[in-house]
């Protein structure tokens, strides 16, 4: 009865509309953790660069220095997070600086702009795969609870077809069945506590950059204005 009742002999002997739910289950769940390592390093990693580059930025290096010191890293392999959003501002402050000398308003309402079409890129890149581990988080139990169902079912219709019902006959069906629904859990919490911990760290980060965002453009609009008192002198 052992050998019956063990878990993949439950799955081989469960039928092809259970079987078809466990093997949805099976994807789903890998299909989570793929994501879940992938966001748990993309998360580290910008982190970390964020605070390098904070360091950097408030080290009262140039920031034209800082800007060029970014290019060939911008050109090759590209750049995340906070520098992004330094990057975006600081093109856009310069050009229109070109543009409008010391029209204030003008140059830090473009600079401004430039820079919330940073923050939205970077909020895209921090919510990727997120909404597939809140749908896996919030489907995978019900769809295994079917799989349960449909299993359990069959199982009773079966002792229609028999003189005498026993414990040991209905176990077996109501076993496998069961599987479904542990399957859907087995990729439901996973998904929903990754879902909850990388939610409260895209917050986190989002708040930072747009705090960074606004003191920057802070700095900015000094560096503006101060060149166009010295102008009008």
């Amino acid at each position: 009865m052992e050998e019956q009742l063990s878990i993949w002999s439950l799955v081989a002997n469960a039928s092809g509309l259970v079987q078809l739910v466990m093997l949805g289950l099976f994807l789903l769940s890998v299909v989570s953790w793929v994501m879940i390592v992938q966001r748990a390093l993309y998360y580290r990693r910008t982190a970390q660069e964020m605070k390098i580059f904070e360091q950097q930025f408030w080290s009262g290096v140039d920031l034209a220095q800082l800007y060029r010191d970014g290019n060939d890293r911008a050109k090759t392999t590209g750049t995340e997070g906070m520098e992004s959003i330094f990057r975006a501002g600081f093109k856009e402050f310069t050009r229109l600086r070109k543009q409008f000398g010391n029209d204030s308003e003008a140059i830090m309402e473009g600079t401004q702009r430039a820079m919330r079409v940073a923050l939205s890129r970077e909020e895209e890149k921090l919510e990727k795969h997120l909404p597939f581990l809140a749908s896996t988080a919030s489907t995978s139990p019900y769809i295994g609870l079917f799989g349960t169902v449909w299993g359990i079912m069959n199982s009773f219709r079966g002792l229609a077809n028999m003189h005498q019902a026993t414990l040991a006959v209905v176990a077996p069906g109501i076993s496998e069945a069961l599987v479904a629904t542990a399957m859907g859990l087995f990729a439901a919490i996973p998904a929903v506590l990754a879902y909850n911990r990388f939610s409260a760290r895209m917050d986190r980060q989002m708040s930072t950059y747009e705090t960074f965002a606004e003191e920057f453009a802070s700095i900015l609009h000094r560096q503006v204005h101060t060149s166009a008192t010295n102008g009008n002198q």
